[in-house]
C-alpha cells in the first residue's frame, strides 16, 4: 500500500505543472517527517529532472540526503549533500530538521568543500570586478567574505580573505561614489549681483588617485614582468599575494607595499622587479596624474 501511494505521488508530479510538482515536494517532506524514507526518495528522484523554479535543486537534494542518511546509504548521501552545499555553501540543517548524525555528515562534507567553493567564487567575483560591474562585485565579495569567515573554514584561506576584503572595499567605493552637492538656485540680479561661479574642485599636487575616483582613466602596463619563483621554495610559497604600487605622472613606480606576502626570498625579488615596471600614466581630464594600483600576484606551482 505504501509503495502504491508513493508511485501515485510520483506519477502525479511528473504529469503535473510546476505548482503540482511543488505539492509533490511538500508531500516528500511529509513522508520524510513520517520516517517513510523509501517513499520520499521515489518522489524526490522523480522531481530531480523536472524544470521550473518550484523544482528547487537545493530543497530536493537536501531531503534526498536526509532520506539517504536515514537509510544508511552513506556514499549516495554525500553526493546529495555536496549538491546542496554547492548550491548554498552557508546552509546547515538545524536541530528541528536533522539528527546530530545528519548534521555531523553535513559538517564533514562542508569542511572538505568550502575552500574550493571559496576559490571558485573569488574567481567569479574578480571577473565581475574586472568588468567594472561594481555593484554586483560588491555583493559577491560580501557573500564570499561571510563564507571565508564561516567557523567550519577553521581559519583557512587567510591570505584570500585579505584579497577579498580589499576588493570589497574597492567595489563599495566605486559602486557608491559621493553624491554631488546640490546646486544653489540663482539669486535675483535685482536684489544683488550674481555670485561668482565656484572654482572647480582642486586636488593637492601630491594627491594620489585610485579606482574609486571618478573621471580617472587607470594606467596601462607597458612593462610588468613578475619574476619566477625559485624552484627550491616553490612548495613554501603562497599561491596569491597582493602588491600595492603608486605610479607617477611619468608612468614610473615610486612607492610599493606588499599587502599579502608570499615568501621572504621571493618577496625581495618581486619588490626589486616592481621598481622597474613602467606604465602609461593614469589621466584625469587629459592630464597625467599619480595613481594607486592594487595588483594580485598569482604563483604557479
Amino acid at each position: 500500500m505504501k509503495r502504491t501511494f508513493a508511485m501515485l505521488l510520483l506519477a502525479g508530479a511528473l504529469a503535473a505543472p510546476a505548482a503540482a510538482q511543488q505539492n509533490a515536494l511538500d508531500m516528500a517532506r511529509d513522508l520524510y517527517a513520517s520516517a517513510r524514507y523509501d517513499e520520499a526518495l521515489q518522489v524526490l528522484d522523480g522531481l530531480r529532472p523536472g524544470p521550473g523554479p518550484s523544482n528547487d535543486l537545493k530543497s530536493i537534494e537536501q531531503y534526498r540526503s536526509l532520506c539517504l542518511l536515514a537509510l544508511g546509504r552513506g556514499e549516495e548521501a554525500e553526493a546529495a549533500i555536496a549538491a546542496v552545499i554547492s548550491a548554498d555553501p552557508l546552509y546547515q540543517p538545524d536541530e528541528s530538521e536533522a539528527s546530530p548524525r545528519v548534521r555531523a555528515a553535513f559538517s564533514e562534507v562542508r569542511q572538505r568543500q568550502l575552500p574550493e567553493i571559496a576559490r571558485a567564487r573569488y574567481a567569479a567575483a574578480k571577473a565581475t570586478f574586472d568588468r567594472r560591474d561594481f555593484g554586483e562585485s560588491q555583493r559577491q565579495f560580501g557573500e564570499l567574505l561571510r563564507l571565508i569567515d564561516d567557523p567550519e573554514m577553521g581559519g583557512r584561506l587567510a591570505d584570500l580573505r585579505v584579497l577579498v576584503a580589499g576588493f570589497l572595499d574597492l567595489s563599495a567605493a566605486a559602486a557608491n561614489p559621493p553624491a554631488p552637492e546640490p546646486e544653489t538656485p540663482p539669486e535675483s540680479p535685482v536684489t544683488r549681483p550674481p555670485a561668482p561661479m565656484p572654482a572647480a574642485p582642486a586636488f593637492a599636487p601630491d594627491h594620489v588617485f585610485a579606482a574609486e575616483d571618478a573621471g580617472v582613466i587607470p594606467p596601462g602596463p607597458l612593462r610588468q614582468d613578475v619574476p619566477r619563483v625559485p624552484a627550491q621554495i616553490t612548495n613554501q610559497t603562497r599561491e596569491r599575494g597582493l602588491l600595492e604600487i603608486v605610479i607617477d605622472e611619468q608612468g614610473r613606480v615610486t612607492e610599493l607595499e606588499l599587502k599579502v606576502r608570499l615568501h621572504p626570498l621571493f618577496d625581495a625579488q618581486l619588490m626589486q622587479a616592481a621598481k622597474d615596471w613602467r606604465y602609461r600614466p593614469a589621466t584625469r581630464e587629459g592630464r597625467p596624474v599619480r595613481y594607486r594600483k592594487l595588483i594580485q600576484i598569482n604563483v604557479t606551482k
